[in-house]
């Protein structure tokens, strides 16, 4: 097959970061020509300007839509691209040089009509964010499914840094109105359709996260929300493993009662844990001050996902109402 790739970038506010992306985009070692989008969702702060600068260096385009969403803008730059391979990622990441020649030996080799690539943290990112992706990314957390080679013979890509084949787009139709959850819905309707998603373990990306503790908590609370929604819309992919977190949260609460009766045991066993999570993170950042933060993000993680996870699961099992009138704040019109 004869690749051709379009990126899709939709972005909202962020001249400053789809700077710092076309400009990594700009120092691809692949040879071949490729095609940049960048689909503006209902901005006030405009990136046209950054764009017009990399017009001699890139093949770019520029598009200016109304506020829907960043899905909505994803399927909005895909039925415009001129490539016959899309590939979708955050106005917030930045791309290593050698990322599309992993992306097109891996497709050449193996090819599929669906893939995600990882995400890492860059030399240059601050301490919060080296935290809050070590969470996001550990094998120790729910984050590392995404990034580990040996989990999940069916991989569920994140948009952040995702590739789907024109045919794909044109058979499943595109991403849906619901976010965060757009990305795992659109998955499954790919599997529902017959097309296979894989893992590119070389096709990484930096993903940046200009996120606060606040900001990160409402991110996690909004993933445990939805995915109760997902589970009812797609019941073949609900599993026990999603209860994890917010039986880790009830389960230290639980610790702290036994402890106050002189039971000690559960306590250390969440100790034995978040030790492994400090020593995890200082191996792999070297650095003390991350670890320590590390420990915070995922105590965060854990908290927000739980919480939104039984919240949501509650209100679909006792409310006859659709998800879209439970949580409309989960949902684009």
């Amino acid at each position: 097959m004869d690749l051709s790739f379009s990126f899709i970038v939709p972005v909202y506010n962020r001249p400053d970061e789809i700077a710092e992306l076309l400009e990594s985009l700009a120092h691809q070692t692949y040879s071949k020509d490729f095609e940049v989008l960048i689909v503006e969702d209902g901005s006030t702060l405009s990136s046209e300007e950054v764009v017009e600068k990399y017009k001699d260096k890139l093949t770019i385009s520029y598009y200016k839509k109304s506020n829907s969403g960043p899905g909505d803008s994803r399927n909005y730059g895909m039925a415009l691209a001129k490539g016959n391979y899309f590939l979708i990622v955050d106005s917030d990441c930045m791309i290593p040089p050698q990322y599309l020649d992993a992306v097109d030996n891996a497709l050449r080799n193996n090819f599929v009509h669906c893939f995600g690539g990882p995400d890492a943290a860059h030399e240059s990112f601050g301490l919060l964010q080296k935290a809050i992706n070590y969470a996001m990314t550990s094998v120790l957390t729910t984050g590392g499914i995404r990034g580990n080679k040996k989990a999940l013979d069916k991989f569920q890509p994140r948009s952040f840094n995702m590739g789907i084949s024109k045919t794909v787009f044109e058979t499943v139709g595109g991403f849906g109105k619901i976010h965060p959850g757009e990305d795992p819905d659109f998955t499954f309707r790919i599997w529902n359709k017959g097309f296979d998603t894989k893992l590119i373990p070389e096709a990484f990306v930096y993903h940046k996260r200009r996120i606060d503790w606040n900001k990160f908590f409402i991110q996690v609370k909004k993933f445990g929300s939805v995915r109760p929604i997902l589970n009812k819309w797609h019941p073949k992919t609900s599993k026990m493993t999603y209860w994890f977190p917010t039986l880790f949260c009830l389960g230290f609460l639980a610790s702290l009662l036994f402890l106050a009766i002189g039971i000690s045991l559960p306590i250390y066993l969440y100790i034995i844990y978040f030790s492994l999570i400090f020593l995890d993170s200082l191996l792999k950042n070297r650095n003390l001050a991350v670890a320590l933060l590390s420990l915070v993000a995922v105590g965060i993680q854990f908290m927000g996902y739980g919480y939104g996870f039984l919240k949501s699961t509650i209100f679909l099992n006792f409310s006859k109402k659709e998800p879209e009138k439970l949580f409309p704040h989960l949902f684009f019109k």
